[in-house]
């Protein structure tokens, strides 16, 4: 994997006058401007003009300075905020110009340091730390560095001689001889990290983060330190022989003599070796990491992340690319993440893909927001209906041609057909499936034909769908399903077409036997439908083959028919006729005349015409007759004359007896009920029927009536006594008497005189009984009055009496409820109430 480019930026030619000493010792870099530290003494100021990664850098000289005439550059760090270079050399820390490289006399030497490392304030913009170890007085002195001066703020002592010096804030990160160690001067806490070995390792304490440094610790492991000791990183087993090592995050750089070993810090995994010869340091900046060596100078230049990214996706390794996407998604452009993201989430989906890992696959591909229409094209005979569409995934080595799978291994191809049906329903709600929506329709319609799961297939063209017609309507004739072929007319807004495929089905012009209830379908479907042309066109033929499902349009429809435009069509359709007329009745309420007088009419037709057949059903017919009577006597809005002079000639008996009783002919229709119906239960019920709510007066003149019927008759004698001996509170005893024959022993209406005087007897006591308990009540309410109103009041000489007019006497008075006054006595005597 290339995780850097190294380019060359400077080097020192030979001379060519004998033995050329000239050796880099220090490197530091700010922006453009690069320092070089010889072996000899020299500072060397560079600019560099091009940084780009790949392309030759332009390397100009600017300035050069001679610190002296032996001892090389131990150090070299430049303070941007003060414009000052920081030398360390011959023993002493000496400031420079960081532009034109001349002394500042102001600062004068530090004398008596061995290294040292700077930390900007976070608090002070006019200075900076300067943290000087010395080895002799195995001390740390901390400066506060100005533009002309320096003053010392504090003096740490060491246990040994510093080895290696690196800081974050006040926290100093130590290597002696033996050991690393962190010490934090303001709090003076120590914290021992980890022992070395100074004679066989070499030692590094670099600052990597914030907060954290890179140490080289025992068994060749780079060790990640957090300034309170904790580490947040695994450590990385480099080599042996490690000379530096610098942080470029998210990878650490372990230099050895001929090689730089590049370790990602996420997975702690070698990515990348870069040859170099002779080189020493590592100096590592925002934009890049330089690579110091004898005389010469590289920098490594980060691929972009992009590039990175898609590099690892194209060789399948979407594990680490996800990792380092995810870690560095700080680094990267909101929108650019989120392209980057999805196309390491769908080839990794596709990688599931191909290895048959379809749970995964499809989980990676929705979550990735991957194209539909890229699935649908690697399918064999799978229509991408947009003209547009070209395919863009990413190419994967483990791809399996689908065609050639599905005629040589036909078990796995099915494996993946499932997986597309899986795919496609769970992406169809989505945004990501509202993209191409004729697309996924049109794939799932084939894939479910061409698989003869029919089941699903009328699911899918049965609901709202955007299946491409031109397609599929061939499709489903060749296959002869008729009936799915009207459902997707149907789920298209073409309800003509729908119902039109369907008559032909049921008339047997097309074979189809996809679905057994075809016709029930064409009622349902006319019975919810909302376009009244479409129900007139097809309704004749549905009454022609079932009256009884035929009505269901009209009374069940989702639009409201007018009552006579549906009785003009339903002329010809007796029986429909008479459901609807029943709808109009019994569940709307009709109260038109003519609909309760039309109803009544068909029962009657319907009943005589049965009878005149011959009809054998005779459940039917009592049904039909009980359906009569329950109108007749239950509405009020019929045409009695009419219904009358209908079944006058017929034997409908009772039905004529209720006609007369509605017109308050009822002793002529009790002659009905005994005379011609022969029915003396049908008689007395019509009494009791009639009686109801009435009061007992004309219960009474019922019953009697009744009992004349009989006596006008000896064939009725004993249906004349049991009628008064079942009924006899529904009898005036005196009138029963007068219009009994006196041929009538006593004995045989005995019971009847019985309960009738027990009964007489009885209702005298009640009213009795009544009459006292009213007279109680007056008597209370009586005397609540008198306890409310009686009181003594006083008046004036000259009020006039109310009752007759004249002056009142007496001194005490009553007050009445209305406010006027009555005496006991007025002046002449008389009594006033």
């Amino acid at each position: 994997m290339k995780v850097f480019t190294p380019v060359l930026v400077f080097q020192k030619m030979p001379s060519g006058k004998g033995r050329d000493k000239y050796s880099i010792q220090c490197l530091e870099c700010f922006g453009k401007n690069l320092y070089i530290g010889t072996k000899e003494g020299v500072v060397e100021y560079l600019t560099v003009n091009n940084t780009s990664a790949e392309e030759s850098l332009s390397v100009r000289e600017v300035g050069k300075r001679q610190m002296g005439r032996s001892g090389a550059i131990g150090q070299l760090t430049a303070v941007p905020v003060l414009n000052h270079l920081l030398v360390l050399w011959d023993g002493s820390v000496t400031v420079l110009n960081m532009f034109s490289l001349e002394l500042l006399p102001a600062l004068k030497k530090i004398q008596n340091v061995s290294l040292f490392y700077v930390s900007e304030s976070a608090v002070h913009t006019d200075s900076v730390e300067l943290i000087a170890a010395s080895t002799k007085r195995k001390t740390v002195s901390v400066y506060k560095v100005y533009v002309d001066r320096w003053e010392c703020v504090r003096q740490v002592a060491l246990p040994q001689e510093p080895v290696v010096l690196a800081a974050h804030g006040t926290c100093l990160c130590v290597a002696t001889c033996d050991r690393y160690f962190l010490h934090d001067y303001q709090s003076q806490t120590t914290l021992d990290l980890f022992p070395h070995n100074l004679g066989k390792q070499n030692i590094i304490a670099n600052k990597c983060g914030k907060g954290e440094f890179i140490l080289n610790g025992p068994g060749c492991l780079g060790m990640f330190v957090m300034k309170n000791g904790t580490s947040q990183h695994p450590p990385v087993q480099w080599p042996d022989g490690v000379v530096d090592a610098a942080v470029h995050f998210p990878y650490v750089l372990a230099l050895q003599n001929q090689t730089i070993h590049i370790y990602s810090i996420l997975d702690q995994q070698l990515k990348q070796t870069v040859p170099l010869q002779s080189a020493k340091s590592l100096v590592s900046t925002e934009e890049s990491v330089f690579v110091v060596a004898d005389k010469e100078i590289h920098r490594l230049s980060p691929v972009p992340l992009e590039d990175q990214i898609e590099e690892l996706v194209k060789s399948q390794r979407v594990d680490e690319a996800l990792m380092l996407l995810d870690r560095l998604q700080d680094l990267l452009p909101k929108d650019s993440y989120k392209d980057l993201h999805k196309n390491v989430i769908c080839t990794s989906g596709m990688i599931k893909f191909y290895r048959e890992a379809f749970v995964e696959a499809k989980e990676l591909l929705i979550k990735g927001e991957l194209d539909p229409r890229e699935i649908i094209s690697l399918y064999p005979v799978m229509p991408v209906m947009s003209e547009d569409f070209t395919p863009q995934t990413t190419a994967v080595s483990n791809a399996k041609d689908l065609w050639m799978l599905s005629r040589d291994d036909w078990p796995t191809f099915q494996q993946y057909l499932i997986f597309l049906d899986d795919f496609l329903r769970e992406v169809r709600p989505t945004r990501q499936g509202q993209m191409c929506p004729q697309d996924i329709d049109s794939a799932l319609f084939k894939l479910y034909l061409e698989q003869g799961e029919y089941g699903k297939l009328d699911l899918l063209v049965s609901s709202q769908n955007n299946c491409n017609l031109q397609m599929c309507v061939p499709d489903l004739e060749k296959h002869k399903r008729f009936f799915t072929l009207g459902l997707l007319y149907q789920s298209q807004g073409q309800h003509f077409n729908a119902i039109q495929t369907w008559v032909k089905i049921v008339e047997e012009q097309s074979e189809d036997h996809s679905h057994i209830s075809v016709f029930q379908h064409i009622v349902n479907t006319l019975s919810n439908l909302e376009h009244k042309p479409i129900i007139w066109k097809f309704v004749d033929w549905v009454l022609q083959r079932d009256q009884e499902a035929g009505i269901l349009i009209f009374t069940s429809s989702h639009v409201t028919f007018a009552p006579e435009e549906v009785l003009a069509i339903l002329t010809s359709y007796p029986l429909a006729m008479t459901l609807y007329l029943e709808y109009l009745v019994n569940e709307l309420h009709s109260q038109e005349e003519k609909h309760h007088t039309m109803l009544i009419k068909s029962y009657v037709k319907w009943i005589l015409q049965s009878n005149k057949d011959d009809y054998n059903n005779k459940t039917s017919k009592d049904e039909m007759r009980h359906k009569l009577q329950q109108l007749l006597w239950q509405s009020s809005f019929y045409n009695v004359d009419a219904i009358y002079d209908q079944i006058t000639p017929s034997f409908l008996h009772v039905e004529r007896a209720i006609l007369l009783g509605k017109s308050g002919k009822h002793k002529k229709a009790l002659q009905v009920l005994v005379h011609e119906e022969k029915d003396q239960q049908a008689a007395e019920s019509y009494c009791w029927r009639t009686s109801a709510g009435r009061d007992r007066k004309f219960t009474q003149g019922m019953f009697l009536s009744l009992l004349q019927i009989y006596l006008e008759s000896c064939q009725h004698v004993i249906t004349a006594v049991d009628l008064l001996n079942k009924n006899a509170a529904s009898f005036d005893l005196v009138s029963v008497l007068r219009v009994l024959p006196d041929s009538w022993s006593l004995k045989l209406v005995l019971q009847f005189l019985c309960e009738s005087l027990r009964g007489t007897v009885h209702d005298k006591r009640m009213r009795g009984l009544e009459m006292s308990l009213a007279k109680v009540e007056t008597l209370r309410h009586k005397h609540v009055w008198m306890e409310a109103t009686h009181e003594n009041i006083r008046v004036d000489r000259g009020c006039v009496c109310h009752s007759c007019q004249k002056r009142l006497t007496g001194p005490e008075f009553l007050r009445r409820p209305t406010g006027e006054l009555t005496h006991i006595s007025c002046h002449s005597g008389e009594s006033g109430y």
